[in-house]
Parts: structure tokens; C-alpha cells; sequence
């Protein structure tokens, strides 16, 4: 996937996809590193946000069912539109982690062990959706439907399992939330 990816020659995004595929992340790990900035509460925005992941997680298969119909038009409106829904999550995201402290797992015994196994495959698997998605949408966007859809074999399943995930992973931790 990776040789895939770093070896399109044709894409002009190539290098603004890297820089944000590497630039997100980092921004996302420093956030745990920096004491919360005071003074704001948006403690409202974990519900709202993992709503947005369970929406972004029909949608995708909604998407899914449209393009294997032939309605590219529909498929093209519902990935825009889950593009649109994970930038706003990770705005939202951004912004209750950059105010809060984060919120320790308090469970115990094998829903530990469950917690911790669905928390670390969400997020090494959202670092890794961001340039699949990224250049997965760029083919689409340039007329290469056959490269898109080699890629979008790859990218729909993670992409899908990084929204559902972000969605069990806020139901196991909202009863510990302060």
C-alpha cells in the first residue's frame, strides 16, 4: 500500500498529502504532551463527535452500496461529505483535547483489556487512514477510477473500522469523563 502510494507519480497532492499525513498526527500526540489551556469548557463535544464517527460509519457504507449500484454521483456526495464529517471531528477533537485533561480508562478486568486493544487499533489505524483516504479521494478527484478503486479496496474497510471504533471507544470511556 505504502510503495502504492509514495510511488504516484501523477498526483499533484502527493506532497500536500504527506505534509497533512504527517502533520495531524504529530499535532494529535503533542496535544497529550501540553498541559490543557485554561479558562474554555468544551466538555460538551465527546458525544457530538463520536456522533459524527457513527454518521461518517453509515454513510461510508451507504457510499459503498452506491458505487457498487453505479451511482457514482451518490457515492461521490457521501464521501465528501464523510471527508467533511472527520475534518469536523478532528476539529472537535483538536479543541476538547487542547482544554482538557485526558480522561483515564477506570474499568477493570477484561473490559480493560478489551478497551485498550479497540483504543490502540483506533489510533495507530487513524494515523494510517489519513493518507489512504487523502489519496484515495485525490484519484477520484482526477479522473483515475482505476487507481481509486484499487486503493478504496484498502482504505473503506480501515477508514470504516477507525468510525466504528471511535464510537466504542467514547461509550467505554463516557462514564469516566469528570
Amino acid at each position: 500500500i505504502v510503495e502504492a502510494i509514495l510511488m504516484e507519480p501523477r498526483d499533484p497532492h502527493k506532497y500536500l498529502i504527506i505534509t497533512l499525513s504527517i502533520a495531524i498526527p504529530l499535532v494529535v500526540a503533542i496535544l497529550f504532551r501540553i498541559p490543557p489551556v485554561p479558562g474554555y469548557d468544551f466538555s460538551f463535544l465527546p458525544p457530538i463527535y463520536a456522533t459524527l464517527n457513527g454518521i461518517t460509519a453509515v454513510l461510508l457504507i451507504i457510499s459503498v452500496r452506491a458505487i457498487k449500484r453505479g451511482n457514482r454521483e451518490l457515492h461521490r456526495k457521501l464521501n465528501l461529505t464523510c471527508m467533511g464529517l472527520s475534518s469536523a471531528f478532528l476539529v472537535m477533537y483538536v479543541l476538547y483535547h487542547l482544554t482538557s485533561a485526558p480522561t483515564p480508562f477506570g474499568g477493570t478486568g477484561w473490559t480493560r483489556g478489551v478497551y485498550f486493544f479497540v483504543l490502540i487499533s483506533h489510533i495507530a489505524l487513524s494515523v494510517l487512514v489519513i493518507p489512504l483516504v487523502l489519496f484515495t479521494f485525490s484519484r477520484a478527484w482526477a479522473g483515475n477510477f482505476e487507481r481509486h478503486r484499487q486503493l478504496a479496496k484498502f482504505t473503506f474497510p480501515i477508514w470504516l473500522y477507525v468510525a466504528v471504533t471511535g464510537v466504542i471507544v467514547y461509550i467505554m470511556i463516557s462514564p469516566y469523563y469528570v
